[in-house]
């Protein structure tokens, strides 16, 4: 029972801290945000002014959302590491808690976003917001494991597809460009492991692969008209 109340207390705690951020963000980073949801959004091509900006704002405001989440999340965890008078054990406590509350709210905010997107873009034109939303990272790396690995079975391809796709689902919702990365980074880690299973000597594959890629560029030096 006494869990329960703590948790809720919790709760509260988050949904006041993240009213106070919402209220009081830096006008630059709306600002940036803005700017950022807009070169996302220029990507998809639209042509429809109306649109981009309805759109545009959605985006902006999932990137603000998410801030007013994680900042008082961030700032209350350094408090607890900061209290001396707490064990490190009952530190670990109140960050656990404290991590999963913010999570709970960052789900319902990722469902209703995707929600919000859906009302005014394609199922494809959403995968390119979430691209955007994560550097590229997904069709970078399928594309890597390929050219590493030309002979990838279909299953082994899909596997790869599927966790990476699972690894920007998360991404997304990243506060900066190294928890995005490092949501990749986690999952590459899992298709590593798959493919080591597999039979593949990846130390082996990686090197030889690197090998290829130098040739590549001494060609493309060679014959500077190559498209390649």
């Amino acid at each position: 029972m006494k869990s329960i109340k703590n948790t809720s207390v919790l709760m509260l705690l988050l949904v006041f801290f993240t009213s106070i951020a919402q209220q009081h963000l830096d006008p630059a980073y709306i600002k940036i945000t803005n700017e950022r949801a807009a070169k996302i959004v220029e990507k998809l091509g639209l042509n429809n002014p109306e649109k981009e900006k309805v759109v545009t704002d959605i985006v902006a405001q999932q990137f603000r959302d998410l801030t007013a989440i994680q900042d008082p999340r961030d700032a209350e965890i350094k408090k607890i590491k900061e209290d001396a008078a707490l064990s490190k054990e009952k530190q670990n406590e109140k960050i656990d808690k404290l991590k999963a509350t913010a999570d709970q709210s960052i789900e319902k905010l990722h469902k209703s976003y995707l929600k919000k997107l859906g009302k005014q873009l394609s199922e494809d034109k959403i995968t390119e917001v979430k691209d955007g939303m994560t550097y590229g990272v997904l069709p970078i790396t399928v594309a890597g494991y390929n050219d590493m690995l030309p002979n990838l079975t279909a299953a082994q391809k899909e596997y790869i597809f599927k966790a990476l796709v699972e690894a920007r689902e998360h991404a997304m919702d990243g506060g900066s460009s190294k928890q995005k990365h490092g949501w990749f980074g986690k999952y590459k880690g899992r298709i590593n492991n798959y493919l080591s299973k597999e039979g593949y000597d990846l130390n082996k594959e990686s090197a030889d692969w690197h090998k290829r890629i130098e040739e590549r560029e001494k060609n493309k030096v060679k014959d500077p008209t190559s498209k390649e």
